[in-house]
């Protein structure tokens, strides 16, 4: 149920779109191609199984598990109240 001047549904909208940005900013990160044999970041080697299951991967689990690190939303699709009524 929307309010005011807004269609039902609206909040779903935005959420759903919220849900897509991630889901397609993450699919654009996602390595293909060829896998290295190093890590590209600190030069350790890169298991066979990690890159067998992950084409074109290119750093090694502790290296890309610092990247993956949530960063600042892109979006603020839901601002706030009190932004609203400044």
């Amino acid at each position: 149920m929307a309010g005011g001047w807004t269609r039902d549904g609206a909040v779903q909208d935005q959420i759903d779109d919220t849900v897509m940005d991630a889901v397609m900013a993450a699919r654009a990160r996602m390595p293909v191609g060829e896998s290295e044999e190093q890590c590209i970041a600190c030069g350790d080697d890169i298991p066979e199984g990690r890159r067998q299951a992950v084409p074109g991967v290119r750093t090694c689990i502790a290296c890309q598990s610092g990247r993956d690190r949530p960063a600042a939303s892109l979006f603020n699709r839901r601002g706030s109240k009190d932004s609203q009524l400044r």
